[in-house]
């Protein structure tokens, strides 16, 4: 059985995304959840084939190398390359029967964001996911959550835990945007993501115009 240094069992955090690109409130995310879930381990996983995204990736090589840049100097946590190395389409249930079968006995929390636990019920196999896997819901903004959300996954809604996270209303999308819009948009920009992140973006002049 796989255990702590205490003798219990091993706690791992599971937080995927595109990191198209990781940004301050990924980040965040990150730290709190080893922090609030005692984690003894956080592998933040980038999104390899999103079979389930209407727009184009970035190379996976630069979304990894940025992610690395993003959380490798905070301790706990693992960037883990196991989905961009998995060919064809990818599935969060595949992750976590991998990371269960590395780790017997483990406990094991999947860390999503709000807008992620909407669309939840549409996740390939999502019931064998709650079989598995705490779920960590994320929100960003003032939480909405109702308990007629949860409802819907009864007997699994004991499942579900909320992660206490600070304001931070920012999103990739909203960076992808402002990179590709004027210079002095694109410096804004450049404030939302670590400075590790923002040096990679410019040097490979990533998500500009055209």
């Amino acid at each position: 059985m796989s255990t702590s240094a205490g003798g219990q069992s091993k706690r791992i955090g599971v937080f995927g995304g595109a990191f198209d690109p990781p940004h301050n409130a990924h980040v965040a995310l990150a730290r709190a959840a080893l922090e609030q879930y005692d984690l003894d381990v956080l592998h933040v996983i980038p999104t390899g084939h999103a079979w389930h995204k209407a727009r184009a990736l970035s190379a996976p090589e630069h979304r990894l190398a940025m992610a690395r840049l993003a959380f490798g100097n905070i301790e706990g946590v693992t960037v883990d390359a196991r989905e961009l190395q998995r060919p064809g389409p990818t599935f969060t249930i595949d992750t976590l029967k991998a990371l269960q079968a590395e780790n017997p006995g483990c406990q094991l929390y999947l860390f999503i964001g709000a807008d992620q636990f909407a669309t939840f019920g549409q996740w390939h196999l999502c019931r064998e996911i709650l079989e598995i896997a705490i779920i960590c819901i994320a929100d960003r903004t003032e939480s909405a959550l109702t308990q007629t959300e949860f409802d819907v996954y009864a007997p699994y809604n004991h499942r579900f835990f909320i992660l206490k996270l600070p304001l931070m209303p920012v999103s990739a999308t909203q960076i992808r945007q402002m990179l590709a819009s004027d210079a002095a948009t694109a410096e804004e920009a450049i404030k939302l993501v670590p400075d590790a992140v923002a040096r990679y973006i410019s040097h490979y002049q990533l998500y500009g115009p055209g």
